[in-house]
């Protein structure tokens, strides 16, 4: 039987944060940068701050707020911006991994209602974990699946067996120098999702790893979990895999010709 590890989530904390996904008039942090407290660093509008509300026992918790205006997020930046982002944000994130207090270091984000994220203000979060290393609980099986598309130093393929189910993008980059065009493909695979994908979804994570000497970013598309997964562990995928690969290839093609 696999060891499982379990992560305490402190409640009280999370009782005190702030949550506009629920409350969209309720106080946002990242609207008010004047207001924030231990800024790590920044470029130009990005930063990388301490989180004011640690809720995970053992870790460090960071944040990255993306843009200082609300309302825009991986799907309407510039592709400027959007590369300033990933290389700031993976910059930092192996930075931190190289921290020996850190068994390991997550870098991820929740985009929409049902991401698991809290706040609308578009943000990814950079955590250490003090006792816990992510990548025991990883199978190569997870990042397997059909190429979609392809260029130097970087593909994107779907998964044919998804971590949590139904559809899962996976992004290889095998040599950082080619991180611009891993930023386009994670911007163009997440318009995809939210603009083209059927059914309609307005959620989505992104998910980096460290894997096998490359960096990795998986894409999922976020709807109502399977209660087949919550409650038996069984994980589904879409019947419509097959045509999904062509018309993502369709639409990546396209977008990248244009440019």
């Amino acid at each position: 039987m696999n060891k499982r590890n379990y992560l305490d989530f402190l409640c009280a904390i999370q009782e005190e944060k702030p949550n506009t996904m629920i409350d969209e008039s309720a106080y946002c942090p990242f609207c008010h940068p004047e207001s924030l407290t231990e800024i790590l660093d920044q470029k130009d509008s990005i930063l990388f701050v301490k989180n004011k509300f640690p809720n995970l026992s053992h870790s460090f918790q960071t944040v990255i707020i993306e843009t200082d205006v609300c309302g825009q997020h991986i799907g309407t930046y510039s592709k400027e911006h959007m590369r300033k982002l990933i290389r700031f944000s993976i910059d930092k994130w192996l930075q931190m991994s190289k921290d020996p207090r850190f068994k390991s270091v997550l870098l991820y984000k929740n985009h929409g209602p049902l991401s698991g994220g809290s706040l609308r203000h578009a943000h990814m979060q950079i955590v250490g974990f003090e006792k816990i290393d992510y990548t025991l609980h990883l199978q190569d099986s997870f990042f397997k699946g059909p190429k979609v598309h392809e260029s130097t130093s970087c593909f994107l393929s779907l998964s044919s067996h998804p971590m949590i189910g139904f559809i899962e993008y996976n992004i290889f980059l095998e040599n950082v120098e080619a991180i611009d065009t891993f930023s386009d493909y994670i911007q163009q695979t997440v318009i995809y999702t939210l603009d083209h994908l059927s059914p309609p979804c307005d959620s989505f994570n992104l998910f980096f790893y460290q894997w096998h000497g490359k960096i990795l970013c998986k894409v999922v598309p976020r709807y109502i979990t399977s209660p087949l997964f919550l409650g038996y562990g069984i994980i589904q995928r879409s019947n419509r895999l097959e045509f999904i690969e062509k018309d993502l290839k369709a639409f990546l093609e396209d977008s990248f010709s244009a440019e």
